[in-house]
C-alpha cells in the first residue's frame, strides 16, 4: 500500500486555488473547521477537512472522497433560515473539504459552559427553530445523525445577533443511503444517542427527534439524559437501556421532551409534530411565526447576555416585545355564596308554604284594616 502523503494545513493555507484560510473555528471528530475567505466571491465562509486519506490506499482514498462529495450533495439540497448552508465540495491535495455558510457565532455547547443552564423560555425558542429546520430536512430524506449542543450555533455579534442555526450537516445521509453504513459503527454522539442507534440500528428521522430532545434536555437540566460519565462506553450502554434521567428543571417543556425521548422510535413524534408541541407548550398555539422569524429572546424581549459577544446583550431585539405564554387553565369558579336576608322572605317558603303565606298576608291585611279603623274614630 502506498501511503499518501498529509498535506501541512495552516493560517493563510489555500484550499482548492480559492479559498484562503485565515483561522481555526473549532474542531471535532470528522475534522477542523476553519474561518476562511472566498477570493473569487470575496465572501468569509467556513471550510472543513471532513476525513484525511492519508494512510489509506488510492482505491479507499477514491472511495472516501466519493461518500464526501455524495454527503455533501444531499446537504446542498437543504435550504433553510434556521441550518448552516452548504456551498461547495472541493479537493485539495486529493482531501476532500466542505465549504458552508460562515455564521459569527457560539454554539449552545459554549453557552451552556458560560450559563450552566438555559431558561425553558429560551431552550424552547431554540428547539422549536432547529426542528423546523429537521422537519424541512426530513422532507427532503435528509437525516442529521448528529444533534447536539455543539452544532447549534447562535449569532452573537451584529445585526443577526440571536438567531438560530443548525451546523453539520457534513455527515447527513439521505434515507436512501443509510444501508452504506458500515453495521458496526454507531454514527453520533454517545450523550445524545437515542437508544435503537446505540443498540446498533441505523438513524433515522425518530432518531433525530430523540437527539434534539436530548440536547434540549441538557440545555435545560445542565446534564445530559443519561448523566455523565468519563468513559463514553458507559454512556452508550446507558442509552441502548434507555437509562433517562427524569427531568427536574423543564417546566413547561417536560412532557414535551419525554415524548421527544420515548425509547421506542415509533412512539415519538415526527419532527414538525414536536416543533408544533414546543411551540404551544411554551408560548401558546398560533405563536409559529412570531418565534420561527425571531431571535432568541428573553422573558421581556431583550437578547441574552449568553447569546452576545459584546453589547448587544440586554438589548431590545427587533422583535422586542415580551414573549407569549400559553393561556393558563383555571378552575372553574365556583358560585358566590348567597347572603342570608335579614327580613322575612316569603319566597323562601317554596310551594309547599303556600297556604302559611296566605295567612301572614290576611293577618297583616287585618291590621292594616284595624289600624284605619282607629284612625277614622
Amino acid at each position: 500500500m502506498t501511503e499518501r502523503a498529509r498535506p501541512i494545513v495552516g493560517p493563510d493555507y489555500l484550499v482548492a486555488g480559492r479559498y484562503r484560510l485565515q483561522s481555526k473555528l473549532g474542531g471535532g471528530g470528522m475534522g477542523a473547521v476553519w474561518l476562511a475567505h472566498d477570493r473569487l466571491l470575496d465572501r468569509d465562509v467556513a471550510i472543513k477537512q471532513v476525513l484525511s486519506t492519508a494512510g489509506l490506499s488510492e482505491r479507499e482514498a477514491e472511495e472516501v472522497r466519493n461518500r464526501i462529495i455524495h454527503e455533501g450533495r444531499v446537504a446542498a439540497k437543504l435550504s433553510h433560515e434556521h441550518a448552516i448552508a452548504v456551498y461547495d465540495v472541493v479537493l485539495e491535495a486529493g482531501e476532500p473539504w466542505l465549504v458552508m455558510e460562515y455564521l459569527p457565532s457560539r454554539s449552545v455547547a459554549k453557552a451552556l459552559a458560560l450559563v450552566d443552564t438555559l431558561p425553558p423560555i429560551e431552550a424552547a425558542q431554540i428547539g422549536a427553530q432547529v426542528a423546523d429546520a429537521l422537519a424541512t430536512a426530513h422532507a427532503a430524506g435528509i437525516v442529521h445523525r448528529d444533534i447536539k449542543p455543539g452544532n447549534i450555533l447562535v449569532a452573537d455579534r451584529g445585526a443577526e445577533v440571536g438567531r438560530v442555526k443548525l451546523s453539520d450537516f457534513g455527515i447527513s445521509r439521505g434515507t436512501g443511503d443509510l444501508g452504506d453504513e458500515p453495521e458496526d459503527v454507531i454514527t453520533g454522539t454517545p450523550a445524545y444517542l437515542p437508544p435503537e442507534v446505540a443498540r446498533g440500528a441505523q438513524p433515522t428521522e425518530a432518531s433525530d427527534v430523540f437527539s434534539l430532545g436530548a440536547t434540549l434536555y441538557t440545555a435545560i437540566e445542565g446534564q445530559p439524559p443519561y448523566g455523565f460519565h468519563e468513559d463514553s462506553d458507559v454512556i452508550v450502554e446507558r442509552a441502548a437501556m434507555a437509562q433517562i434521567i427524569p427531568p427536574h428543571r423543564s417546566g413547561v417543556l417536560t412532557e414535551v421532551l419525554l415524548h421527544m425521548m420515548e425509547p421506542a422510535p415509533q412512539r415519538r413524534p415526527t419532527m414538525s409534530e414536536a416543533r408544533n408541541e414546543i411551540l404551544t407548550a411554551a408560548f401558546g398555539p398560533g405563536t409559529g411565526p412570531y418565534i420561527l422569524g425571531a431571535p432568541v429572546r428573553t422573558d421581556d424581549g431583550t437578547i441574552p447576555a449568553w447569546a452576545a459577544r459584546n453589547s448587544a446583550a440586554g438589548q431590545r431585539s427587533p422583535f422586542s416585545a415580551p414573549l407569549p405564554r400559553p393561556p393558563r387553565a383555571t378552575a372553574p369558579s365556583a358560585p358566590a355564596p348567597q347572603q342570608k336576608s335579614r327580613g322575612f322572605n316569603l319566597a323562601s317558603l317554596g310551594p309547599n308554604g303556600a297556604p302559611l303565606a296566605i295567612a301572614v298576608g290576611l293577618l297583616i291585611g287585618l291590621l292594616i284594616l284595624i289600624v284605619i279603623l282607629v284612625a277614622a274614630m
